[in-house]
């Protein structure tokens, strides 16, 4: 099995390293020191589980890869509408695309049975941009629970969790999924193929459409968001909003929003991915997270006020950073 990995950051060079100890032919595609550090140490993993190293390719160029079984997306999702040329080398006719992204997938309404399937998402797709560069029968879903981040370039520190749920829009069990799915835990991670990924999709993002633009507006950590009464309050209004859109949809998953909050406070003083970006003066990835459940309620007719409220504000900050970089 050949992958390649685009965006071989934090969680793309820890599962390209697991891949690759579990025999797979896996490429990864990086630039700056952490290339170079690819390039002449591998992927360097220390973890709680115990700490490895992994000696995959290393390129900048996916041109040099030539066309691959499956191609992994570690990067965020609002670089998606640029990512055809990158993707382009790396096609043969059954290449799949396994995009590890938070939020709200291009391909939600892909072959989803039902009054909006085929819908296209303007806030996540916009003009069809990623459809393009990303072919919708080429899509499988894949929802992170692993948090990773770069100690040092060409070395992943892994802090917990090692499941990757996998799924295809169809809602069928495939063997392009199967295939991936094995490959993931002959290299030590779960990854199990999910038939309904929609609803994993909507837990996880029950918490990133929250606490990801609250962080990011109070500099606050994860838990100091949940031990403040106020913010608190709000994340749970705010996941109670976005359940009702999720159920407009066909979905219900199957937790609540106390359980929820309980698992965030676990975390401990965790920095979410978009204060750590807006720390950094990186553009923050908020269409996925909130400015595609706002659509989709007005697609549903749900109405989401204090999501409204939080898009504006969050949407404002977004403008300034990028005004200033």
């Amino acid at each position: 099995m050949k992958v390649a990995v685009l965006g071989a950051g934090a969680i793309g060079a820890y599962v390209g390293a697991s891949l690759a100890r579990a025999g797979a032919e896996v490429h990864l595609v990086a630039r700056g020191p952490h290339l170079q550090a690819l390039r002449e140490h591998g992927v360097r993993v220390r973890s709680p589980r115990g700490d490895f190293a992994a000696r995959p390719n290393a390129t900048d160029d996916p041109a040099q890869i030539g066309p691959v079984d499956h191609v992994f997306l570690g990067f965020k999702a609002n670089a998606y509408a640029a990512a055809g040329p990158m993707v382009a080398p790396l096609l043969h006719e059954r290449t799949t695309i396994i995009a590890a992204q938070n939020g709200i997938p291009w391909w939600y309404f892909h072959r989803l049975a039902g009054p909006y399937e085929g819908h296209r998402i303007e806030s996540v797709d916009p003009g069809g941009a990623v459809t393009r560069a990303l072919p919708l029968d080429r899509a499988v879903g894949c929802v992170v629970y692993a948090a990773t981040e770069i100690e040092a370039p060409g070395v992943v520190r892994h802090l917990e969790g090692t499941r990757f749920s996998i799924g295809e829009p169809d809602m069928t069990v495939s063997s392009r999924c199967t295939e991936f799915a094995d490959a993931m835990v002959a290299g030590g991670l779960k990854c199990p193929v999910e038939p309904d990924l929609r609803c994993d999709i909507w837990i996880k993002l029950m918490g990133n459409i929250a606490f990801n633009p609250l962080s990011a507006l109070t500099r606050a950590t994860m838990a100091g968001i949940c031990r403040h009464a106020g913010t608190r309050a709000l994340v749970a209004q705010m996941m109670e909003e976005t359940l009702e859109v999720a159920h407009r949809l066909g979905c219900r998953p199957e937790i609540s929003v106390e359980k929820r909050l309980a698992g965030a406070e676990r975390t401990g003083e965790h920095k979410t991915s978009t204060l750590q970006d807006l720390e950094r003066g990186r553009p923050m990835e908020l269409d996925v997270l909130l400015t595609a459940v706002v659509e989709l309620a007005d697609l549903t007719g749900a109405e989401v006020p204090t999501l409204r409220a939080i898009t504006a504000v969050a949407d404002l900050l977004n403008q300034q950073v990028a005004a200033a970089s």
